[in-house]
């Protein structure tokens, strides 16, 4: 069995791609034309009061710490605050440990004077715990941990 087929169009193929691009360029126009009005003017929005007043709010785009973008809103009814860090409880700590240290050295210089050697040796080991523990704290890093906020 064999189909014979005859085609008897006188148009080439390419006038159907051509139609279909007329039709679609023809609803792009139509698109168009519906957003804006038959005299080409498009809606715009006017205040019906002068304000000098701020806007409720400002949006911005900023970075966040990956490098993505993010959608930031600034409340001008929130008030800037200001903070302040007070070190003054670290710097007690510090300049008692210190106090304490010269006060250790000197017990030490007599106990070693007098030559009483167990309790040199007890004052020694107290130095030297009281030191570690200045060397800890004498230190920005602790001082910025230590920090109190108000």
């Amino acid at each position: 069995m064999a189909i014979e087929i005859s085609s008897s169009h006188s148009t080439p193929p390419n006038a159907e791609l051509s139609d279909i691009r007329q039709v679609k360029a023809a609803a792009a126009q139509e698109a168009q034309n519906s957003r804006t009005a038959p005299d080409g003017i498009v809606d715009e929005y006017t205040r019906s009061e002068a304000s000098d007043a701020k806007p409720s709010g400002l949006y911005r785009f900023e970075q966040d710490e990956h490098g993505n973008k993010k959608l930031v809103y600034d409340d001008p009814k929130k008030e800037n605050q200001t903070c302040t860090g007070n070190t003054d409880q670290v710097d007690r700590e510090i300049r008692k440990l210190k106090e304490k240290s010269q006060q250790l050295e000197q017990q030490l210089r007599a106990a070693s004077a007098s030559g009483d050697e167990e309790k040199a040796a007890s004052l020694e080991k107290k130095l030297a715990q009281v030191q570690s523990e200045l060397s800890q704290k004498d230190n920005d890093t602790y001082r910025r941990q230590h920090t109190v906020f108000s």
